[in-house]
């Protein structure tokens, strides 16, 4: 367990924006070193995108910057991608409740169960008592103009309290990135007939019964909405960027589901043209394209941009250098188990800020940015890329900010059940949540389990099991 530092060096005031799994554990984190935190979530609940609504946008395609935004993105059929053992926070288990009528016990749980997971957790650590719901913040930047206040950050929210104009001497940026679509970009979709939608904006399948619906995009929303869809639709055509051009083959288990390359042309008789020459009239296009990373409230003054997908610059996806320490952002990187990766980052975050933990110089911090661009410059990786940590990498981050905060670093069992979930999406996507060979890998994470059961006595029960 991370020790409570009740005495830091510094005790600073610090605005966390957003009330999702980041947020919650950045406001824990925080007042564990010793600081005064306010969480500022516009939502009425916790959870962030993992609090489902059936509610949709008006504008299926989410393009249209005056829409009222819905902040989840979750469908209602969806379950985890990855277990749950691996994917908790390092100190308090996500253990199935197996003795718990209303909960969800398998591996890959439903949506209901990560939210009910973090309200145990914001329950436990008493989080809600720093949290302002109903609260959108319209406004953060750096104090300049008051010599007192010089370093300091000025925020506006806005509430049915009217709008607040406070200063604080830091602000954790946990807004999520899942609210803001990214587009596929299709050549003659203007004259194309049918319908758009992209998938920020689906929760059932309902309305495409009997229809042909192409899906672009292959990862895991991709996978699981086409699925989903092919329940009740005519005809379902997956366009995949990672298929070679010769692709044009139906998927296993499925009479109506398809596998295609990328799209050639939308035409106006309502068909669409597959790089190979394949061709399919549709009635709906669903982009499962993904999310852009999004700050409509930050005002850095040009000190951190969003170009291409890359939020930047940042030392280690966490500090701006010529912001640092006063402003962060938590859980920028995605194809990761996120979790533990957000309660690292808080952790270091908070001794920073705290003064037990130093940075380097901002010149050092961004030559260190500038080295790593230029890494995935050489190695030909896309700007759009920058927060992606697949391989090692991810393992290796975290167990860098773990040494940065003397504290354990991420068990092998974790690690290595990633891994093996991870190559189990791609070979058996239609049944890995469901089948799986690493039990032993199970074992080890409740025996790792047991020494968590004197502070939560409830998970005793279900580790006898």
């Amino acid at each position: 367990m991370a020790p409570t530092h009740s005495d830091p060096s510094i005790s600073r005031h610090v605005a966390v924006i957003g009330a999702g799994a980041a947020g919650l554990v950045a406001a824990r984190e925080l007042r564990r070193e010793g600081h005064s935190v306010v969480v500022l979530e516009r939502g009425s609940q916790i959870g962030g995108v993992w609090a489902y609504t059936s509610q949709v946008e008006p504008d299926p395609l989410s393009l249209d910057p005056t829409r009222p935004v819905v902040h989840s993105s979750l469908y209602r059929s969806l379950r985890t991608n990855i277990p749950r053992e691996c994917m908790g926070f390092t100190d308090f288990p996500f253990a199935a409740r197996l003795h718990d009528g209303s909960r969800d016990p398998r591996r890959h749980p439903a949506h209901t169960e990560v939210l009910a997971y973090l309200r145990d957790f914001a329950k436990e650590f008493d989080i809600e008592e720093m949290i302002r719901f109903e609260t959108e913040v319209v406004m953060a930047e750096p104090v300049e103009a008051e010599e007192d206040d010089r370093g300091k950050w000025r925020v506006k929210s806005r509430s049915s309290d009217g709008v607040a104009d406070e200063i604080y001497d830091a602000v954790m940026v946990c807004n999520g990135h899942y609210t803001e679509p990214r587009h596929a970009l299709i050549a003659g979709i203007d004259s194309w007939p049918g319908k758009q939608i992209h998938s920020h904006n689906y929760r059932v399948p309902d309305q495409f019964k009997d229809q042909v619906v192409i899906v672009i995009g292959s990862s895991a929303s991709g996978v699981d909405i086409s699925r989903d869809i092919a329940k009740v639709a005519k005809e379902v055509h997956v366009s995949s960027r990672s298929t070679s051009p010769e692709t044009y083959e139906k998927l296993p288990g499925y009479d109506n589901l398809w596998l295609h390359p990328r799209i050639e042309i939308a035409r106006e008789d309502g068909s669409v043209v597959f790089e190979n020459g394949e061709t399919v009239y549709a009635d709906t296009i669903m982009h499962c394209t993904g999310y852009k990373y999004y700050f409509p409230f930050l005002d850095t003054k040009g000190e951190v941009t969003v170009d291409d997908n890359r939020v930047g610059p940042l030392y280690k996806h966490v500090f701006p250098p010529a912001l640092a320490p006063g402003l962060s952002f938590i859980g920028l990187p995605w194809q990761i188990t996120p979790f533990p990766m957000f309660e690292l980052q808080s952790k270091w975050v908070a001794a920073v800020l705290s003064g037990r933990v130093s940075l380097p110089s901002q010149d050092e911090m961004m030559e260190d940015t500038k080295t790593f661009y230029e890494k995935l410059e050489s190695s030909g990786i896309p700007k759009r890329y920058t927060h992606l940590m697949p391989d090692d990498s991810q393992f290796e981050y975290d167990n860098w900010l773990a040494d940065q905060c003397d504290y354990p670093l991420i068990e092998k069992w974790r690690e290595q059940m990633f891994y093996i979930g991870f190559k189990r999406i791609y070979a058996q996507s239609a049944t890995y949540r469901d089948n799986w060979d690493d039990d032993h890998l199970i074992a080890e994470a409740y025996d790792d389990f047991v020494k968590f059961t004197s502070s939560y006595p409830e998970l005793l029960p279900m580790l006898k099991t």
